[in-house]
């Protein structure tokens, strides 16, 4: 089962969680949120949005509507997605994956772990 940990930024003033998949691997991470009460809400956001999110592909000139992952490549090339919730934010952002297929395993694992993920806070 994944789990959201919740932990202060290394400044202290602000509040970032990621969702780990049950094997210890990230799966994303959150923006910096200004308080812990609207870092809980962006896991909410993500528990409720990821599973009827769609997938656009920006690699293949994918179009689909929000709540949805988007499939991007990055500087390096690597294939990255993260998540927009309904209003156009984005609430969840991977690491890079050499293969396409290892980043639509990515989205995968977080429609599988979020909605049930246990939250942690790490100090």
């Amino acid at each position: 089962m994944g789990k959201f940990k919740v932990k202060k930024t290394k400044s202290g003033s602000g509040f970032v969680f990621s969702l780990v998949a049950g094997n210890g691997e990230v799966i994303g991470v959150s923006e910096v949120y200004n308080t812990k009460a609207a870092c809980m809400k962006g896991i909410e956001s993500i528990r409720n949005n990821a599973p009827k999110a769609k997938i656009e592909d920006q690699t293949a000139g994918g179009s689909a509507t929000n709540p949805k992952f988007e499939i991007y490549k990055d500087k390096a090339g690597e294939f990255r997605f993260r998540l927009k919730a309904t209003n156009g934010e984005i609430i969840l952002a991977s690491e890079g994956y050499k293969a396409k297929a290892s980043c639509l395993n990515g989205i995968d694992s977080v429609v599988r772990n979020a909605p049930d993920a246990q939250v942690l806070e790490v100090s």
